[in-house]
């Protein structure tokens, strides 16, 4: 037999085969025995097979996690039934018996190649504010039980928890709840962009190790959750000359266009230990922004861009938007009151993904999408109200938060207000439009919004976003605004998590921002290796306060800002 040497090896044969060897060393040896059938298959050539097992390669995730339910998501190696044991837990992991025992046992829907072998399961009415041990495994076809996978995470408080007691006076279940209804979270975006992916020499995307260890409640990913647009070279020289190292697959060495490359880049990103390690842990509330599909993309664009044999954007949006719900612990359309479908003049009309996700007495999320019913970019000065989220979701998130009595409401946003993101010399990415004066364009429809929640008489608004590339706090107030009817707020902004960093950016006055603070990359596309000028956000809410502090990656506190409630 002809020996080959290491460097005769495909370095994407080499990392499929380093990842696969990764995960099934991962899994215990008591783990490995009994999850196969031992009755073997035959061939037709009469040769007995053994059956593999499914794996779960991009390990498991939760998502938009309430008091009383969340969403269960994995991917299989192949075709199969997705099962998940819900066990409810103590602080140290020990599964509760006798009072504030819980366990159920879910089946899921078939994993296939039609949904790229992914699966979820929507689990309601849980218990409030207790943790839970999940177990996640595929069958096969034939009845062999294949690899399981463990999480965990911990629902919210709902309306009658107050000072450690659920309503009827119990103790909060999973022995690890706070005392009250204290949360905390974290917040992001941009992962894997500029070229710079996965470096295991630098232990990997170490920014979601450091998010992981503040041991949040949940995510918030604010969009640019992939770059299709970006491809991934096996090297990249940096500025000082030192070489970064990617792992690639086939999928990333190009720009997204068919269904199979947009899912190979969250596949890519699921190679991360760090991103698996915390999805497994930390429940996602996850934006979509420009990058799932391609850069600064509105419906009905057709692209210049000779990286690209497809060039009508409705098709690859379509073809990422399918991708990124596939793999996002988000509920499927059918649970988001209607179909994917373009209408009748061929525009992208997608399911909804604006949604409310309620997290107790304290704090409600309203999660936007700012890039379905996004209008044309062009220089934003029309006289007239242009979209960026649409009447309809104008309408819905004006109604949601003004009924809402959670103490505070966040938005979650994946363009930010007052910053100017160009899309070339003159047209704007954003609704900030150079132009200090009266809003115009997109700022019509923003400030429609600021004047309904005075009107309604709103409070405890805080608006929280990524997407520049750098982190900030903005304090909006009318005194300083062209427009003047609205109540001030505060704006954040953090990222990227796993990308090349950017800015500061110029600010548009139209809202009256103040630069309170921000801090950005040494210059334009600085790589993620030392960590400095990578950030997120995290949030402490505690009964009285509401403590945002603005991270780097490796940890390292750079800002923070305590909010207390208006009354």
């Amino acid at each position: 037999m002809t020996s080959i040497s290491p460097a005769a090896v495909p370095r994407r044969t080499i990392v499929k085969g380093s990842v696969l060897a990764a995960a099934l060393s991962a899994v215990p040896a008591s783990a490995h025995a009994g999850t196969v059938r031992t009755a073997p298959r035959q061939s037709p050539a009469g040769i007995a097979l053994v059956r593999k097992r499914l794996t779960l390669p991009s390990g498991l995730a939760t998502g938009d996690v309430t008091s009383d339910s969340a969403v269960l998501w994995s991917r299989a190696s192949g075709p199969g039934r997705m099962t998940a044991v819900l066990r409810a837990v103590d602080g140290g992991g020990e599964i509760l018996r006798g009072r504030g025992a819980f366990e159920r046992v879910m089946k899921g829907p078939r994993a296939t190649q039609a949904s790229d072998f992914t699966a979820k399961i929507h689990a309601g009415n849980l218990p409030s504010n207790t943790r839970f041990a999940l177990d996640i495994s595929f069958e096969d076809d034939g009845g062999a039980g294949g690899e399981s996978v463990r999480g965990t995470f911990r629902t919210a408080p709902d309306a009658g928890t107050y000072n450690g007691r659920g309503r009827n006076g119990d103790s909060n279940n999973g022995g690890d709840a706070p005392s009250s209804s204290a949360q905390s979270f974290v917040w992001t975006g941009d992962t894997a962009g500029q070229g710079w992916g996965i470096n295991e020499e630098i232990g990997g995307m170490r920014g979601y190790r450091a998010m992981h260890q503040t041991r949040p409640d949940f995510f918030i990913h604010s969009g640019d959750t992939v770059y299709a647009d970006g491809p991934l070279a096996e090297t990249v020289v940096e500025k000082d000359g030192q070489v970064w190292r990617n792992l690639v697959t086939e999928e990333v060495s190009k720009v997204a266009e068919t269904l199979t490359e947009f899912r190979g880049r969250h596949r890519y990103n699921s190679m991360d230990a760090n991103m698996r390690a915390m999805f497994a842990d930390v429940p996602v509330i996850a934006n979509w922004d420009d990058h799932e599909t391609t850069n600064n993309w509105y419906p009905g664009e057709i692209l210049d861009d000779p990286r690209y044999t497809v060039r009508d954007v409705n098709t690859l949006a379509a073809r990422g938007r399918q991708a990124w719900q596939e793999n996002m612990p988000i509920a499927d359309s059918a649970a988001l009151w209607r179909p994917g479908t373009f209408d009748d003049a061929g525009q992208y009309q997608p399911a909804r993904i604006y949604r409310k996700i309620s997290r107790g007495p304290q704090l409600d999320i309203f999660c936007l999408d700012m890039r379905t019913f996004k209008s044309p970019n062009t220089d934003g000065k029309e006289a007239y109200a242009t979209s960026i989220l649409g009447q309809e979701q104008v309408d819905w998130l004006i109604r949601e938060v003004s009924k809402s009595k959670a103490t505070w409401k966040v938005i979650a946003a994946d363009l930010p207000l007052g910053i100017i993101v160009p899309d070339g010399a003159v047209n704007q990415e954003s609704l900030a439009n150079r132009d200090p004066g009266a809003p115009l364009g997109r700022e019509l429809e923003i400030a429609g919004v600021l004047g309904a929640f005075k009107r309604n008489r709103v409070k405890n608004i805080v608006w929280l976003t990524a997407d520049v590339h750098y982190c900030a706090a903005h304090h909006y107030s009318p005194e300083r605004a062209a427009f003047t009817d609205f109540d001030p707020f505060w704006e954040f902004v953090a990222g990227p998590i796993a990308a090349g960093s950017f800015g500061p950016n110029a600010m548009d006055g139209t809202f009256g921002p103040e630069v309170v603070f921000s801090k950005a990359g040494k210059f334009a596309g600085e790589s993620p290796r030392d960590g400095e000028n990578q950030f997120f956000g995290h949030v402490q809410l505690d009964s009285d306060t509401f403590t945002v502090s603005l991270r780097n990656a490796n940890g390292a506190t750079v800002f923070s800002k305590v909010l207390t409630p208006q009354r």
